[in-house]
């Protein structure tokens, strides 16, 4: 399963982990994975043609971390969509990604 925590400070997301695998299907055929993949290099992608600054993130083989450095208009719609759009997989996958909230 995908686990997503989100960290909020403040009413705005600081920070989202993305780790493990869907396993709705194998590895390079797997669609919920592809999904997740898709949404969140789009947005990192968008988020770092405005500014290199905004946002810092790593990737290993499992996690994927997202750690916004600077909130704006831009970064927090682009980071909001992405969640909602994640949220939206949540819905019609359940046994496949789990998205999680915590205040900091």
């Amino acid at each position: 399963m995908i686990r997503v925590k989100i960290s909020n400070k403040n009413n705005l997301v600081n920070q989202v982990q993305i780790l493990g695998h869907a396993d709705y299907d194998e590895y390079g055929k797997d669609i919920v994975c592809s999904a997740v993949s898709s949404i969140v290099t789009t947005t990192i992608n968008g988020i770092l043609m405005f500014d290199k600054n905004y946002i810092s993130y790593s990737e290993n083989k499992d996690k994927f971390e997202i750690i916004i450095n600077v909130h704006n208009e831009i970064v927090d719609n682009l980071i909001n969509n992405m969640l909602n759009m994640l949220k939206e997989i949540e819905v019609d996958y359940p046994k496949n990604i789990k998205l999680k909230e915590e205040n900091l």
